[in-house]
């Protein structure tokens, strides 16, 4: 009976890790829908109720990590490197946080309109997060390793497309905006946002590298 106790608590506990995995990637492709929405809402309350919800899933996106990081410290065995699963649980965290801080800026600078730089880059985001998705929906079997590069590579490319439309949007600003204060404020949410492409790449890098440590 001892020995039967010993071997379940060696017992790699994959199916935990993937499923807090499957929650973190559905969370950040749900708070980047709230982002695209938010940048398109028009009106104050509209925003308001969509920051609610932004907010809302980053706390969650914490909570998630929180359960990854217990689950690494208490397992013996894990599925993947621990190194690994703590940089993916990490980036994963990341691209919610990014996500939020910029909804946030937008909110105190009173950005009731939206550049259309903003609604680019948030489109490129929720199509990078819904390939986080895939990548790591699949990644609990190795079944498709092909879709998952596939995956990841678009993430590259999209977090490409998103550089220009970062380094174009700043080059316009400082040519066209006379208004020292939004330029800034401008800037800064742009950084933002193009940093939470960044994260999603990081994701796609991490799995890229947990697929080559088992392949």
């Amino acid at each position: 009976m001892r020995l039967e106790k010993l071997l379940s608590f060696l017992v790699p506990k994959d199916k935990t890790f993937f499923l807090l995995f499957a929650k973190a990637s559905a969370n950040v492709v749900e708070i980047s829908k709230q982002l695209t929405e938010y940048v398109n809402a028009h009106s104050v309350e509209k925003k308001q109720d969509l920051m609610r919800k932004i907010n809302e899933l980053e706390v969650l996106g914490d909570n998630i990590t929180h359960e990854i990081f217990t689950e690494l410290s208490t397992n013996f065995i894990t599925p993947f490197d621990r190194e690994d699963i703590h940089y993916l649980a990490t980036s994963l965290d990341d691209i919610a946080d990014y996500i939020y801080g910029a909804a946030r800026r937008m909110e105190l600078y009173r950005m009731v309109e939206s550049p259309e730089s903003f609604r680019k880059l948030a489109e490129i985001i929720e199509k990078s997060t819904n390939q986080v998705n895939i990548a790591i929906t699949d990644l609990k079997s190795m079944d498709n390793i092909v879709r998952i590069k596939e995956a990841c590579v678009r993430i590259n490319s999209l977090e490409n497309h998103a550089d220009d439309i970062f380094h174009t949007a700043i080059a316009d600003l400082f040519q066209h905006e006379n208004d020292t204060k939004r330029l800034i404020m401008v800037q800064d949410v742009l950084a933002l946002l193009e940093t939470a492409t960044d994260k999603c790449e990081d994701v796609a890098d991490v799995i890229e590298t947990i697929l080559i440590k088992n392949s």
